[in-house]
């Protein structure tokens, strides 16, 4: 598997082809060429992928602005008078945009100072060594071939009027804000935009098929966050879209119960699929698997040796740093002798809601599922903050324990900062660490973290949620 730097030969025109310009595919390309790799990267659209130029950075840049309004609400329990906000979504948006393209700008020049080859064209696999660019035509001969291609937003199920509906693409191209926007879906993305377009003073309906938001993350942190929501919006639980219409002026949705709602905007954020259509792996053997990604193995390696997949295109974990890390793991192992890989069962992430989820490790219910007996320790409380703005917010805290190795298996965060949180926790959890070692961890006071090692005694035992 292991190919050492320098062994480029006539036979290829490089050693490195890398589709795809996001996170995932700059990262292995500029790693592969410090080890003296030959490496050409194509990107069809614009460099830095769905993370820097219509994800994560972007929509954390709107949940920023939409925060200020509790902010401003805040500062007259601490004395200040700030009289009557006024947001221009014009100036957010020309200066988000602003930023996109800056970072774009960094990615490109990363890359070019690696000595990395960009091509802006789209590849399309021809076999195992052979990728053609489609814009000149050129064929390219490559040693190993990487697909770092992403995914893609889907509207599903496809109802009729969906055409009317758009997409966490085109909320980034959106001119001016709606005054009454419908999000549908219940995952990051519809939570997270939800509350930017609440906060920024949107008449916003988040509508989910299920029960409860977030499926997949703990009980408790999904009830939590549907209540607060449930505060901030008008949130419909067990609902579903059943055709959209055009009608006075805006867009009419009509819901699986009878009833109507008139918005200006639709943003439908029920799913991602990978960005897999006519790349060509046919041509060199590889058969999608049920969910259509591309099947590899823990090197991310896939049915044709010579070719490997990193990222959302595989669909193990659809997250930004994954894809980073999937992507440094194979230049490392392929071309820098150096193997090892990536390990999907231990992932710290946020959710960037409003309020914030952190959140390391098993939910509850995995944990009793898998490690037998826990015990589980809890905290919930009014943030010091809350104490003078008056504003009605509680922070939600778990911290899950196996109890035969009294090893902590999960952290889960609710509040705010919470993401800053369980990065730091994550580190903790990663290596190992006990119960014993977060109760003998020095408390910092007065903050909202240090109720993570001042719990002493397990919750009592509740019934066990369903996962749904």
């Amino acid at each position: 598997m292991t190919q050492s730097a320098g062994t480029q030969d006539e036979a290829f025109d490089v050693d490195l082809f890398v589709i795809g310009g996001g996170s995932g595919g700059v990262r292995a390309a500029r790693i592969a060429a410090g080890y003296g790799a030959k490496v050409q990267l194509a990107e069809e659209y614009r460099v830095g992928g769905t993370c820097v130029i219509r994800g994560c950075v972007p929509k954390k840049l709107m949940v920023y602005a939409a925060r200020f309004s509790d902010e401003f609400e805040d500062a007259a329990g601490f004395g200040w008078e700030v009289g009557t906000p006024r947001f221009d979504w014009g100036t957010l948006k020309a200066r988000r945009d602003a930023e996109v393209t800056r970072l774009e700008g960094i990615y490109a020049t990363n890359l070019m100072r690696a000595g990395v080859d960009v091509v802006a064209d789209r590849a399309v696999i021809e076999g195992p060594h052979a990728v053609r660019l489609q814009r000149s035509g050129t064929l390219v001969r490559a040693r190993t071939i990487l697909v770092a291609v992403g995914a893609h937003p889907v509207k599903e199920p496809l109802i009729p009027g969906a055409e009317l509906a758009i997409t966490s693409n085109e909320v980034f191209e959106l001119e001016t804000r709606p005054e009454r926007i419908l999000v549908v879906g219940g995952g990051y993305i519809a939570v997270e935009f939800a509350g930017v377009f609440a906060g920024l003073g949107s008449r916003t309906t988040l509508l989910h098929r299920g029960d409860r938001l977030l499926r997949g993350f703990d009980g408790e942190i999904r009830q939590a966050l549907g209540e607060a929501y449930a505060k901030r919006m008008d949130l419909r639980l067990n609902t579903t879209v059943h055709r959209l219409d055009r009608r006075d002026g805006g867009i009419l949705a009509t819901l699986n119960d009878g009833s109507e709602i008139l918005v200006d905007q639709v943003l439908v954020a029920t799913g991602r699929r990978p960005n897999v259509a006519g790349l060509g792996l046919e041509t060199a053997g590889i058969t999608l698997d049920s969910a259509g990604a591309i099947p590899v193995d823990r090197f991310s390696q896939t049915a044709a040796p010579s070719i490997y997949a990193v990222g959302d295109v595989t669909n193990r974990a659809a997250l930004t740093p994954i894809a980073i890390r999937e992507g440094h793991a194979f230049a490392d192992t392929v071309f820098g002798g150096k193997p090892w890989a990536v390990d999907h069962g231990l992932i710290p992430t946020a959710v960037f809601s409003t309020p914030e989820i952190g959140v390391v490790g098993h939910g509850e219910e995995v944990a009793r599922r898998l490690c037998g007996e826990i015990d589980v320790y809890e905290a919930r409380f009014r943030p010091m903050k809350a104490t003078l703005s008056g504003r009605d917010e509680r922070i939600l805290m778990k911290v899950i324990v196996e109890r035969s190795s009294d090893r902590v298996v999960g952290v889960h965060v609710l509040g705010h900062d919470a993401g800053e949180i369980i990065q730091a926790v994550g580190i903790a959890v990663t290596m190992g660490a006990t119960k014993a070692d977060f109760d003998r961890t020095i408390a910092v006071h007065p903050t909202a973290g240090e109720e993570l090692v001042t719990m002493r005694t397990p919750a009592v035992v509740k019934q066990p949620v369903a996962v749904g």
